[in-house]
């Protein structure tokens, strides 16, 4: 699974660090550093729909709030 997440200036004042943090956390505490690679990418075109998110292709938008849920549905579930 490859899950990109923007760093662009947008997204980054959105809180795109804080969602990678928390999704480099999520991965170690569940065990899936060699299932899921993670990257940062620079703009999507999505600027006004939050921190921009990939799932191997398919997109999302996220918020700092938000990502415990996102890593819930659309990674983990989907491993599972």
């Amino acid at each position: 699974m490859k899950v990109t997440v923007c760093i662009g200036s947008s997204c980054h004042l959105k809180g795109s660090r804080q969602v990678v943090e928390q999704l480099q956390y999520k991965l170690a505490e569940n065990n899936l550093k060699d299932k899921v690679e993670l990257g940062g990418t620079f703009c999507m075109g999505k600027c006004q729909q939050g921190v921009c998110v990939t799932v191997d292709g398919k997109f999302f938008s996220v918020t700092p709030e938000s990502v415990n849920d996102f890593f819930k549905t659309e990674i983990l579930e989907k491993l599972a």
